[in-house]
């Protein structure tokens, strides 16, 4: 079992620091707001006074933080938790970043003895607290051998995606289908409804039929079909319209610097950038449909 260091214990990186606790692994938290700590406390966990703190003589250091200049202040800056550690100590940032930064994070690491990977997931809050995230993992063979078991108590899945930053560009990828594909399943029901077609009946055709794809199956965006779904509870988030925007953002990002036209992505992060400017995007991405009914 490992001690390891968690920075960023909220909505996700809480319910992850408490399943390593539930495998065996010893944890030492921190975070700017106090609760989620105390949360991580109460299962079993320490408290660190400090981002460096935390990454003190520990095995392994997992972040979970907003944006990559959040990463870059933690990982890097004045008193950067690379300027504490042990050599040898495998850091694992589990943030959705841009490719840039987590490259850049991870060449500094590895300039200073350290084993570093970029790993962001899949699988919302649910997955989180059920354990059963997706790992995309971006990083040296050493650092996956070591990360792994780690990894393993907190996910399902675990993908190793290739070196440095390949873990965010497999996340952004992932997103950007997810947030067309759930912009098209939503002008779908939206089209069947005002043709006159149950949303039921539309579900059951389209589940089983060449237009089913997970997002449709696990996410459906209108109350009824899937019990889970967030519209049953009103859109309570699985995963925020907010981090869906973020997200996309980042794939355009990627776009341009790779020259690549990604009109449909582009499309899609205009949409959503379009429904959180209307104050709903602590909304679950799927409540999209309501400005899909609207007509934007």
């Amino acid at each position: 079992m490992a001690n390891i260091g968690f920075i960023g214990v909220g909505n996700m990186g809480g319910p992850m620091a408490r399943n390593l606790l539930k495998a065996g692994h010893s944890v030492k938290a921190f975070d700017l707001m106090p609760e989620p700590v105390q949360k991580v406390v109460d299962a079993g966990g320490t408290k660190a006074a400090t981002a460096a703190d935390a990454a003190r003589d520990v095995d392994a250091v997992i972040t979970m933080l907003p944006a990559g200049k959040h990463v870059a202040s933690v990982y890097t800056g004045d008193k950067g938790i690379l300027s504490v550690a042990k050599p040898g100590t495998v850091f694992i940032d589990s943030s959705t970043i841009d490719v840039k930064t987590a490259r850049e994070t991870i060449a500094a690491a590895e300039s200073k003895g350290m084993l570093m990977l970029d790993a962001p997931v899949s699988g919302g809050i649910a997955g989180a607290e059920n354990a059963a995230l997706t790992f995309m993992v971006g990083g040296s063979d050493a650092a996956f051998a070591k990360a792994k078991p780690i990894l393993e108590a907190m996910g399902k899945k675990i993908v190793h995606a290739g070196g440095a930053g390949n873990g965010q560009a497999a996340k952004v990828c992932n997103n950007m289908v997810l947030g067309i594909t759930m912009i098209g399943i939503s002008e779908a029901f939206v089209m069947a409804e005002k043709l006159g077609l149950s949303a039921q009946a539309m579900f059951d055709i389209v589940g089983s039929s060449s237009g089913s794809c997970w997002a449709l199956l696990n996410h459906c965006p209108v109350p009824g079909p899937v019990p889970t779904s967030a519209a049953n509870r009103d859109y309570k988030p699985g995963f925020a319209a907010e981090l869906m925007l973020k997200d996309l953002k980042l794939s355009q990002e990627a776009a341009r610097t790779t020259g690549v036209h990604t009109s449909l992505g582009a499309e899609a992060t205009t949409m959503y950038a379009e429904f959180v400017d209307t104050g709903r995007g602590a909304l679950d991405y799927s409540a999209i449909i309501g400005l899909i009914r609207k007509g934007h």
